[in-house]
């Protein structure tokens, strides 16, 4: 239980980025959004220049634009709802190969693609150069709210054992002449998430009184305190990057 655990997005790589402490990725990927979000969507030229941003912070990483362009489907949805929106948009019409398109709606259109996509991409390299348990590091030294981070503590310690537990259960049902593709079939499905449901929560009882019993009050150890925190150079060069993003949208805002 108390080994490391990384995820699917994680890329174990010896680059800069991958050393620096998580509290100063975290708040550099904040910082970049925010300024990237205040960015007029007029400013076209603004979003060419967060983009080279994220080129240089990812060949920094060595992570590859391959693997950033499959990951980032994820936000597919919100590209369909861009690309209704010149159709669905009213007020000023353009023609555009015989199409009659709303000003607003393709400037509404760009904003959601543009800002979306630099923002997926930003969380992308974050969850690339950052293990999950770093992650929590960093939220913990950050002052996150102690709630939030054990129970993303928990969440990740328990993941394996909950998606191990729904393993054997199919297995269980497979072997017994169940099939959960077909739809009639539905009910046997349901009743097997309810089933790791209670066990999850059963599971939850006995961990908590364990833990309780041997002097728990609220807070997990901080087996990362050796570490030690950021020093100001890690501060300053995390800050390179929302600096310059912040130039632009300063810059952006006041073109605009």
């Amino acid at each position: 239980m108390g080994a490391g655990h990384a995820h699917v997005l994680y890329l174990d790589r010896a680059s800069p980025v991958h050393r620096l402490p998580p509290e100063v990725k975290i708040t550099a990927m904040v910082a970049f959004t925010l300024a990237v979000v205040a960015t007029p969507r007029e400013a076209l030229w603004a979003f060419g220049g967060y983009a080279l941003l994220v080129v240089v912070v990812a060949g920094l990483a060595r992570v590859s634009a391959r693997w950033l362009a499959t990951r980032a489907l994820i936000e597919l949805p919100f590209v369909f709802f861009a690309f209704a929106l010149p159709f669905l948009g009213t007020g000023e019409q353009v023609t555009w190969l015989g199409l009659h398109l709303s000003v607003d709606g393709l400037y509404g259109g760009w904003n959601i693609l543009a800002k979306g996509t630099l923002g997926v991409l930003a969380s992308l390299l974050l969850a690339a150069t950052t293990t999950m348990r770093d992650l929590i590091v960093g939220l913990d030294r950050l002052r996150c709210p102690q709630i939030l981070t054990q129970i993303a503590t928990f969440m990740l310690r328990y993941l394996d054992v909950l998606v191990g537990e729904a393993r054997r259960m199919r297995v269980a049902r497979i072997s017994r002449g169940d099939d959960p593709r077909f739809l009639w079939q539905l009910r046997g499905f349901a009743a097997g998430v309810g089933a790791l449901f209670l066990r999850a929560f059963e599971r939850g009882e006995r961990v908590y009184l364990a833990m309780v019993s041997r002097g728990y009050q609220g807070r997990m150890p901080a087996v990362w305190q050796a570490a030690g925190a950021a020093t100001a150079g890690q501060w300053l060069t995390a800050a390179s990057v929302p600096a310059c993003a912040a130039t632009i949208a300063a810059v952006a805002v006041g073109l605009s």
